[in-house]
């Protein structure tokens, strides 16, 4: 769909040229879930735990969240249960993206994401990393069209949910975006996230907007962009240029979890909210630590180090600060470092 019909479908105010969305966004057809928030925060292995959806939360209330990406064969053995099974301990709506290359595997998975609450089931065809793709999962069934169709159906006719694909344009540059979409929409997927790149470029180069347009203006499911959208002006860019329904935000939020909610108020015309300075970013820090390790013991100081080194940026002495978080050997040492960093900015 071209820019100029997405301006009828979201609506714009032309006197500021900010896109409203002014309808939630329907997926599915037979049950269709509706979303009141058109931006995506997507699954990150290592970062979108529970602790780290409620901080996006505080920003977004209604956006779609996901779990950390979920392997249906260490699910049927048994393992990484608490990222599914934790879903009901949440608010907002929270979808479990699932990955693997074998159908019936992917469709018990799938059956229990849904006992367990998930608003959707997302399918991944898009993660570059090579020990996934080597196995076949993530971005490696695109280069099996056929095997990735044959999973989505298989999960599409497993669960009421609506199902869902996050893939990439495609193998390589060059390859035919359109047509590997049109199959996976065939086969039963509900809405479509596409990243602009392809799996060899990884995240190296530019996201081609151009590509997602015109496998938005292909499709007739829902279509959200994903790739190079770190800011509220580029949310409101990339939907003008792709005419998608909606944006995924990834490794963007790492550090900043409010970057959901400001893109969220961008499209909405609403005003946008401010970025925590300083003494904000050392508080968040401190209250992201101690919820990781009441979660996890001293392993949740582990965890914490690169949320802490992510978000503790932008001011005087944050380099030396992260620094010393790094080798912080106890979460009481953090913590005090964390504090006596924010009373020096007092």
């Amino acid at each position: 769909m071209a820019a100029a019909d997405a301006e009828g479908r979201l609506g714009r105010d032309r006197s500021s040229n900010v896109i409203r969305v002014s309808e939630p966004l329907l997926i599915g057809t037979d049950q269709p879930r509706a979303l009141r928030c058109r931006v995506l925060q997507s699954p990150l292995a290592g970062v979108s735990d529970r602790i780290f959806r409620a901080l996006v939360r505080r920003w977004a209330p209604d956006a779609l969240l996901f779990t950390e990406m979920v392997n249906a064969t260490s699910l049927e053995l048994g393992f990484g249960l608490q990222k599914v099974e934790e879903l009901a301990e949440e608010s907002g709506p929270i979808g479990v993206q699932l990955f693997d290359y074998r159908p019936a595997a992917m469709a018990e998975a799938a059956k229990r994401a849904e006992a367990a609450g998930a608003f959707l089931i997302d399918i991944n065809m898009g993660c570059p990393v090579k020990k996934i793709a080597k196995k076949g999962g993530g971005s490696g069934l695109i280069r099996d069209p056929e095997l990735a169709a044959r999973l989505v159906a298989s999960v599409a006719a497993a669960v009421a949910l609506p199902v869902t694909v996050k893939t990439r344009l495609g193998w390589c540059d060059g390859s035919d975006a359109v047509s590997w979409c049109q199959r996976l929409e065939n086969a039963g997927a509900q809405l479509l996230t596409l990243h602009g790149r392809s799996r060899e470029q990884g995240f190296k180069g530019q996201a081609d907007w151009a590509a997602i347009a015109a496998v938005k203006a292909a499709l007739t499911i829902p279509v959200i962009a994903n790739g190079d959208i770190n800011s509220p002006e580029d949310a409101v860019r990339c939907l003008e240029q792709t005419g998608a329904d909606g944006v995924m935000v990834g490794r963007g939020t790492m550090g900043a979890p409010w970057l959901v909610g400001q893109l969220d108020a961008a499209l909405s015309g609403r005003p946008i909210p401010a970025t925590p300075g300083a003494l904000e970013r050392l508080a968040l820090a401190a209250e992201q630590l101690q919820a990781l390790v009441a979660a996890k013991g001293d392993h949740g100081l582990l965890i914490a180090r690169k949320h802490m080194g992510w978000t503790c940026n932008g001011f005087p002495g944050a380099p030396q600060l992260r620094h010393a978080l790094m080798l912080a050997p106890t979460p009481e040492t953090a913590l005090a470092l964390l504090e006596n960093a924010a009373a020096g900015l007092e």
